[in-house]
């Protein structure tokens, strides 16, 4: 099973990037963004709950995430892979989710962060909000979302490095080309183990 985490902050491209990676790879895509906003849309207690913090650019706590997330995991572990799309967000998910896949006899193989300039990221979200249905894109809570993933989201990033799994791309550049630079990462990992 090959386990793929993408990572990087709103508005990076990592939603259509990891749908992409999932048809190229033949991976299962999980969004733990798109999980909330369906069990929002069907306004299921977890979606409840998890609207709370998420109308206000909060990351829904990690106890929350975790039962979702595992409740979907669980079901590919047959699966050629995952990739688990805006997972994880701390520093506690990254261990638990660790811990959940060594219990199965998995693990994370790579990480691949998306690095973007926070003027770009801005100028994305504010472009997909005018598009978008989703409450998380308003201008108002695009700068929270901001403060919040360099306060939470860079010490995984330095637990994936410690475990030499975590590489960088520059996500500068169209879609298509993002998307061969992540091709690239990934092959040249499966070549070498």
């Amino acid at each position: 099973m090959f386990n793929i985490v993408i990572f990087g902050p709103p508005g990076s491209g990592k939603g259509t990037q990891s749908a992409n990676i999932a048809k190229q790879y033949g991976l299962v895509h999980l969004s733990t963004g798109d999980l909330f906003r369906h069990e929002i849309q069907i306004q299921s207690p977890v979606g409840k709950e998890a609207n709370r913090y998420i109308s206000k650019g909060q990351l829904v706590p990690d106890a929350i995430t975790l039962r979702l997330l595992y409740k979907h995991a669980s079901k590919h572990i047959n699966d050629p892979g995952i990739i688990f799309d805006g997972f994880p967000r701390t520093l506690n998910q990254a261990i638990m989710l660790d811990r959940m896949m060594n219990k199965k006899g998995i693990k994370v193989n790579l990480v691949i962060g998306i690095e973007v300039e926070e003027e770009e990221l801005i100028n994305r979200i504010k472009h997909r909000s005018r598009t978008s249905t989703r409450d998380d894109d308003d201008e108002k809570i695009i700068h929270n979302r901001m403060k919040i993933y360099h306060q939470q989201t860079y010490p995984v990033i330095e637990y994936y490095q410690k475990q030499g799994k975590y590489e960088s791309i520059s996500g500068m550049a169209s879609v298509e080309t993002v998307f061969q630079r992540l091709c690239a990462v990934i092959d040249q990992y499966k070549h070498e183990h």
